[in-house]
């Protein structure tokens, strides 16, 4: 299976204080699909008093350019109103929902309970398989959280085999405030490859500029070939301990890859024009 890299732009976006006009975004995201990721995770619906710089994700959508591209393309929901505005567009191949395995987390990001969470997950996988949609799990505080709430590696297999039951292929361990560590990667992402090998399994984590190569490396030898990444390492994590916590830069990733003689197949003219462009959008 070869590597596949999401480049995410509405993580590196959505922080972003002042309004990012619409014309710049479908621009850059024109030229993310140029460059030949598998997925660009381009925008939300969601509350636009909850993200108001998505606000505009269906009119960026209405500018985007598929000639010649490959990717697919991901958009964030974190209720059932949310994902029953997703289905309606044939463009998105994957709808992205955040489940927390912290319940104070997951009352704070959706002012859901976990159970409340997992019945909406329920009736939206079912919306997807009606509409032709895949629905990407992504598992929030995957590697521990600030709250005190339980966490132990037995939580994160106990919801993952709940999803994987609802018939749920997709699912991304989430390191939500940049906690995690090597150790932590290679004992944790190995054991839910085996046991539950039909499940894809990727991975998003944050980290600080200096402390990335060690996470990628242990998920890229566990055997991960699914990874969230953002030009520059572009978006934040609000709250991290350190404010340098963030995406990793998906420019540091193709390098790993590189000396592992991994293939990514991307258009590097097409990355450093979108890496030139993303000056205008991130100002």
């Amino acid at each position: 299976m070869p590597i596949k890299i999401t480049e995410c732009p509405r993580d590196a976006m959505q922080g972003i204080h002042n309004f990012i006009l619409t014309d710049i975004k479908a621009a850059y995201i024109n030229l993310l699909l140029q460059v030949g990721f598998d997925t660009i995770d381009f925008g939300s619906f969601v509350s636009p008093k909850a993200i108001p710089q998505l606000s505009d994700t269906a009119e960026v959508l209405s500018r985007l350019d598929f000639g010649g591209t490959r990717s697919k393309l991901l958009a964030i929901i974190a209720n059932y109103r949310g994902a029953e505005d997703a289905v309606k567009h044939p463009e998105i191949t994957y709808l992205g929902y955040p489940f927390s395995i912290s319940e104070t987390f997951q009352l704070r990001n959706t002012n859901n309970t976990i159970a409340q969470a997992f019945e909406n997950l329920q009736r939206i996988n079912e919306l997807c398989a009606a509409n032709n949609k895949q629905l990407l799990v992504y598992l929030s505080m995957g590697f521990g959280n600030p709250y005190g709430d339980e966490w132990n590696t037995g939580i994160i297999e106990q919801w993952t085999g709940r999803l994987v039951a609802e018939g749920i292929k997709n699912i991304a361990l989430a390191d939500t405030i940049g906690i995690a560590n090597e150790a932590q990667i290679a004992r944790i992402y190995p054991k839910l490859v085996e046991l539950f090998p039909e499940t894809e399994f990727g991975i998003h984590l944050h980290s600080t500029p200096d402390t990335w190569r060690p996470k990628i490396n242990a998920a890229y030898q566990s055997g991960c070939k699914r990874f969230d990444t953002a030009i520059k390492g572009y978006g934040g994590c609000p709250m991290a301990a350190d404010e340098l916590t963030g995406n990793i830069a998906t420019e540091n990733l193709i390098a790993y890859l590189e000396a592992q003689n991994e293939l990514t197949g991307l258009d590097m003219e097409k990355l450093w024009q979108a890496m030139e462009f993303s000056g205008r959008v991130f100002v």
